[in-house]
């Protein structure tokens, strides 16, 4: 087994690890930095399930190896809370819209909603859509989750137009 140390930064602390280099992120960061909210689906890159933000744009963790991420930098769910712990609006949305069933796939969902929700400018129903299109949930539809997601882009734009 090759080894390779790894810098990066995680949540916005700058981290070291030491992985396999056959490792995947979404192990890395599971097993090393025991970040819960990445979940193991298919391992193939099809649910969504393990997505992350690398650099600002989202990727699926399992098929992303970790020895890819030097220098990078990861964002997962639990970076989205702010100092206190208290939850993203993103994650206040999806609870306020019910666009969480079993919750599996809802990490996933959200990192992959990051991107959007940050434009500057509104993005189409059909657009968010196509966004997120990777990620699978086989409990809520799909509804009401396009509907946390656009009501928190929304709302974001009107509080920087407010300012």
């Amino acid at each position: 087994m090759a080894k390779k140390t790894i810098p990066c930064t995680v949540n916005g602390k700058k981290r070291e690890y030491t992985v396999d280099i056959r490792s995947s992120l979404s192990d890395m960061l599971r097993g090393q930095e025991g970040l819960d909210s990445i979940k193991h689906g298919c391992d193939v890159g099809e649910c969504g399930a393990c997505t992350v933000l690398i650099d600002g744009k989202p990727f699926n963790s399992c098929i992303y190896l970790a020895v890819w991420a030097e220098g990078k930098t990861i964002l997962t769910l639990e970076g989205l809370s702010d100092k206190k712990g208290a939850i993203s609006d993103i994650q206040q949305a999806f609870i306020d819209e019910g666009a969480v069933q079993c919750g599996f796939c809802t990490p996933g969902f959200i990192m992959a909603s990051v991107p959007i929700i940050n434009s500057e400018e509104p993005t189409s129903r059909d657009d968010i859509r196509k966004q997120v299109a990777g990620n699978l949930c086989r409990c809520t539809g799909y509804e009401k989750i396009i509907n946390a997601i656009e009501k928190t882009q929304h709302k974001r734009i009107e509080e920087k137009k407010a300012k």
